[in-house]
């Protein structure tokens, strides 16, 4: 049998077109590295018809140099109508004028970083089936026979990632609940306002948001089967009736989005996700290869963070490996084996930056749909109650992240950061969060400083663990990531213990 010839040899290759690669790629380009980037279809991965950007994905835009093109064409959206038949309304809490929500066709979005790239950049029809480790270096064997020789290996090449699969990460699991989502166009304009809907009722969550002046995304989600979803995939008519049997409660204005959507524009997919602690056990990354974007950190859309983390990877993993193979001129790099440690220590900063965050945001997001779609008596008390502030509150908090900057000086907003508690009925909770901190990493370099504050009782003290704090006022200096983690472990049991009993019908 005769061996495959290396047609060719790049030092970074990205595989996979979608929003996560093309992010990674333009990042790179920006900070003066070329990449390759192999994308398995003919054209442009064009799947979905449009998808909401937070905060965090705006702020990558702007790193990228692309921000202000998209904004252009895509008002904000500064309202939410959220609730059951009879919605919430919420303003966004833009007191700093932080916030940004836009909805964004998914095809001019990769349009828009497909023009920023050389000529060459993405290799269309190209579909890698195999990976082999030679050394410093990995051969991908192509679907038509050919192979190519990279010295960095990027997998952003979706849900079913075969680079993922290289690396030793667990498949991703159905959640048990589908998406059927639709595109609809008014020629002459749907006059609506700016704000995003979304209703919860009957185990369903329905929304629809603007997209410019004339098109509006719609989405539907709820409990279902992978066998339902085979059935009914490959007929739109019986996809769109479904829908509007789901939400006949709902006013008017609500079903005529779904009445008029054209039965091409409409599509359903299973819902995946990747089970948020295998992020915690499994590689990341792996001496040259890495992942992003859902190869990454698949998750549910209840949050509206799939595409929105896909771009905050883009710029944090560019910078990451510009950092490691430029802050020393490449022509002083002696040999192949320093070259790749400096690419190792620059994929290791990565997946140290994005374990937690993926952790979070894959939590997050099933919290949130499993409880928007529980339908027993005490949690449809509680989300006609307190779900509307809930998700909206939800939603702004995961996105407000800031990815830093494109450079290569190292300082990235938001890792470290000062917190003066000055509510005493509040302080006892935090100084104990920071307290857990300290006991479970002990090795990262964390001070707790305390100082008086004029008029306050210097013995309202409180005690936790031995450790005494004497004032109610706490400057506490602390790397981030640490206070997430023991977020987590302080929550995760308490959730975990939720979701038990009201799968078991105990609320």
């Amino acid at each position: 049998m005769q061996e495959a010839i290396v047609e060719m040899e790049e030092d970074i290759v990205i595989v996979g077109g979608g929003i996560a690669g093309l992010t990674t790629a333009l990042g790179l380009h920006r900070l003066g590295l070329r990449s390759l980037v192999l994308e398995s279809s003919e054209s442009l991965r064009i799947t979905g018809f449009a998808l909401t950007l937070w905060t965090n994905a705006w702020r990558a835009l702007d790193a990228l140099g692309i921000g202000n093109s998209l904004r252009a064409h895509y008002p904000p959206f500064p309202r939410f109508r959220v609730g059951s038949s009879v919605p919430s309304e919420i303003e966004s809490p833009d007191k700093d004028g932080g916030y940004e929500g836009r909805c964004v066709r998914r095809k001019e979005l990769l349009e828009t970083l497909e023009r920023e790239f050389p000529h060459g950049t993405i290799r269309y029809s190209s579909k890698v089936v195999s990976i082999e480790d030679t050394g410093y270096h990995k051969l991908l064997h192509l679907a038509d026979g050919s192979t190519l020789k990279t010295k960095v290996l990027i997998g952003c090449d979706g849900v079913n990632s075969l680079v993922a699969k290289w690396l030793g990460l667990q498949k991703p699991v159905y959640s048990g609940r589908s998406a059927i989502r639709g595109f609809v166009e008014y020629p002459d304009g749907h006059g609506l306002q700016p704000r995003l809907h979304a209703y919860f009722q009957g185990g369903v969550r329905y929304g629809y948001v603007p997209c410019g002046d004339k098109y509006l995304y719609w989405f539907c989600t709820y409990s279902s089967s992978l066998q339902h979803d085979e059935d009914m995939k490959e007929n739109p008519a019986e996809m769109k009736q479904f829908v509007l049997s789901k939400i006949s409660q709902l006013p008017q204005e609500a079903l005529a989005v779904v009445e008029l959507t054209e039965l091409d524009s409409i599509s359903c997919s299973p819902l995946k996700l990747r089970l948020p602690w295998t992020l915690l056990l499994g590689n990341i990354c792996k001496g040259n290869v890495c992942v992003s974007g859902d190869a990454l950190h698949p998750m549910t859309p209840d949050i509206g963070q799939g595409g929105c983390s896909a771009l905050e990877d883009g710029v944090i993993l560019a910078r990451c490996l510009a950092e490691a193979l430029l802050k020393k001129p490449r022509d002083e790099i002696q040999n192949e084996e320093e070259e790749n440690a400096r690419i190792e220590k620059g994929l290791e900063k990565f997946a140290k930056e994005r374990r937690w965050r993926s952790f979070s945001l894959i939590s997050a997001a099933y919290v949130v749909g499993f409880i928007q779609e529980r339908d027993g008596k005490v949690m449809s008390f509680l989300k006609e109650k307190f779900l509307s502030q809930f998700t909206v509150s939800c939603v702004l908090k995961m996105a407000d992240f800031h990815c830093g900057e494109l450079n290569i000086s190292g300082s990235v907003a938001g890792f470290r950061c000062f917190l003066l508690f000055q509510d005493f009925g509040m302080s006892w909770q935090l100084v104990l969060l920071s307290y857990m901190a300290f006991a479970f990493y002990p090795e990262r370099n964390c001070a707790l400083e305390m100082e008086e504050v004029p008029g306050v009782n210097p013995q309202l003290g409180i005690q936790c663990f031995g450790m005494v704090i004497s004032y109610p006022s706490v400057t506490l200096l602390i790397d981030m990531e640490i206070v997430e983690r023991a977020v987590v472990l302080v929550l995760i049991g308490p959730i975990m213990q939720l979701l038990e009993m009201l799968n078991a019908g105990l609320l």
